[in-house]
Formats: structure tokens, C-alpha cells, sequence
């Protein structure tokens, strides 16, 4: 496995996110370009971010988008209303 430098790395969409995942600037910096200047992380998306679950800076720009787009600030709050 690749050890990423979260502080000094080009963070693309294919980097994956490992248990070293820090939220520095550049990674600030990589979610303002891809989902715009409004970004902002909150609790519950920073939780999912670091839940084990595979996946790369790409899925987690997604999915933040996804969850602005329906309206809500939070990965929990889009899925429990899901359920």
C-alpha cells in the first residue's frame, strides 16, 4: 500500500483513502475543487471517510455531492432516509 503524505501529496480522485486519511488543507483544497467553494466537512462525513470501507477521494467527492444535491449536510441523515 501506497502511504500518502496528506500535507504535501497531489491528492487526484484515484488516491484511496487509508488509515493515514488526515483532513489537512490540500485534502480542503482537493473537495473545493471538486464540489465547490460552499464545501465544508461535518461530523458524519468525516465518520464515513475513515469507516473502513475502500474507496478512493473520487467516491468521497461523489458522495458528498450527492448528499448537497438532496438537500442535506450529512452522509447519516441522507441515509436514514433511506430507510
Amino acid at each position: 500500500m501506497t502511504v500518502v503524505d496528506w500535507h504535501k501529496n497531489e491528492i487526484t480522485r484515484t488516491v484511496p483513502i487509508t488509515s493515514s486519511y488526515r483532513n489537512t488543507q490540500n485534502v480542503r483544497r482537493f473537495f473545493r475543487a471538486e464540489c465547490g467553494e460552499h464545501f465544508k466537512f461535518d461530523r458524519p462525513f468525516m465518520a464515513w471517510l475513515i469507516d473502513g470501507t475502500p474507496k478512493t477521494m473520487g467516491d468521497a467527492a461523489d458522495e458528498w455531492l450527492k448528499s448537497d444535491q438532496v438537500g442535506t449536510t450529512t452522509v447519516s441523515t441522507r441515509r436514514q432516509a433511506r430507510e
